[in-house]
């Protein structure tokens, strides 16, 4: 057996080199790279500590992470009653599934499904099935009522005046918190699975991706654009927040100018007063599509709907792009400009005024969340680096600062323009007079 010495206080302690070694070797035995299909993650610390709330949820455990907290507890009976109404449909329709189909399929998929958690999950697998079983009908019954009573304008069902979501206002306003969290989630491929075995027209209904979609309403702006729900892109999301990630970013324009360095700009009202104007884009399809036209000094912007759910998306969509392996970091760009562009009360202001921002919030709310909204996050790729050096570039023209305060000082009122007009006329009258009278 080898062994070597060293001192500690005084003492002298052999140590076992060679079984140092060999439990070295078993740790470095397993599998050490991360996998490529971890997309649902605890939210770390360095991004959490900074709003702790907009991570948690507020009434409803979806997934391994938060089923043991004793505060939510009580919304499981929820998810049990949506568990037997949605088996209940076999009486209207003979194809709905046992609860025994339901179990077997996923029991299938669990190992599939386990892969997408990063770090372990201590769950007996019979646990873990059920609890996929469980929270997944929940969510797929839920996206389906929604549908029936608010798309439809249908009026609630006996059964339903009993349903406390569609009764009670918080608890379909935390289901918008709690289903978009990053630790709140199941794997897609849970949720397609389940949503095909229940469906019994699918010719007739809509897909489970549009229905996940529609759940949310004004999201991040106040009328969401036309989408194809049927894009392979949205039909690769991995689940509910990557759903919701890829419908923002489909419509992006990513041929833009990238690199890797990120351009400073000035706030709002800086940008304001260096000639720039704000102009709402209504026509643009997605809400990341900032542009800057050179020509004319004007910033379109399609319109941001600030609300209270707004920084728990947000925050979510950028702790996913942090965490996920190969996630381009569109949506924490999009933050980073967001927040060179409000620094000030009197930022939220000026774009409000444009027409750029509708602000629910208070406005020292709204603007200390894009102080801090990528605290702490790393940004590889700039994908507004074109705007931001063409924006830099107009800002550093003398001309335009002049014609901006012309334009604010002299040209706002007709009056003034008119005082401007005949001080000018009376200057150059008084040239005139003084030329001719120098040439006498």
């Amino acid at each position: 057996m080898e062994t070597t010495s060293t001192m500690d206080c005084g003492e002298d302690i052999a140590i076992d080199i060679k079984s140092m070694a060999i439990n070295i070797n078993r740790k470095l035995s397993g599998n050490l790279v991360m996998s490529s299909s971890f997309s649902i993650f605890r939210i770390p610390t360095i991004l959490s500590r900074h709003t702790k709330n907009a991570y948690v949820p507020n009434a409803f455990a979806i997934g391994p992470f938060h089923r043991n907290s004793p505060s939510l507890q009580s919304t499981e009976r929820i998810k049990q009653k949506y568990l037997r109404d949605l088996l209940s449909n076999r009486s209207n329709n003979p194809n709905c599934p046992t609860l025994d189909t339901l179990l077997t399929a996923i029991d299938k998929i669990q190992m599939e499904a386990r892969g997408y958690y990063a770090g372990p999950i201590e769950m007996k697998t019979y646990e873990f099935v059920e609890m996929l079983v469980l929270d997944g009908c929940f969510i797929i019954e839920l996206f389906r009522k929604n549908e029936e009573l608010f798309r439809k304008n249908e009026d609630l069902s006996p059964r339903d005046k009993e349903d406390p979501i569609f009764t009670m206002s918080c608890l379909l306003q935390f289901l918008h918190h709690d289903l978009i969290l990053l630790e709140n989630q199941i794997p897609w491929i849970v949720l397609n699975t389940l949503f095909d075995l229940t469906n019994p027209t699918p010719s007739n209904q809509k897909s489970l991706v549009q229905l996940a979609i529609e759940f949310f309403p004004s999201l991040l702006r106040t009328k969401n654009p036309i989408l194809d729900f049927s894009s392979t892109e949205l039909g690769k999301s991995k689940h509910i927040l990557d759903l919701l990630r890829n419908s923002l970013i489909t419509k992006f324009d990513e041929r833009q100018k990238i690199n890797h360095d990120w351009q400073h700009i000035r706030s709002a009202t800086g940008l304001r007063d260096s000639g720039i104007t704000f102009k709402q884009n209504t026509r643009a399809e997605s809400i990341l599509d900032i542009r800057f036209f050179s020509k004319t000094g004007i910033m379109e912007i399609p319109p941001l709907l600030i609300q209270e759910t707004t920084e728990t998306v947000f925050r979510n969509l950028i702790s996913l792009e942090q965490c996920c392996p190969n996630y381009k970091p569109i949506i924490t760009c999009y933050a980073v400009l967001l927040d060179n562009l409000i620094d000030t009360s009197a930022d939220i202001q000026v774009l409000e005024r444009n027409k750029v921002i509708d602000n629910w919030l208070n406005v020292d709310d709204a603007t200390k969340f894009f102080n801090r909204l990528f605290i702490d996050t790393y940004v590889k790729e700039n994908y507004y680096f074109s705007l931001t050096s063409e924006v830099n570039k107009y800002c550093k023209q003398r001309w335009n600062i002049y014609r901006r305060v012309l334009t604010r000082d002299y040209f706002k009122h007709p009056w003034a323009l008119v005082s401007v007009i005949a001080a000018s006329v009376v200057l150059v009258l008084t040239f005139l007079q003084t030329f001719y009278a120098i040439k006498d």
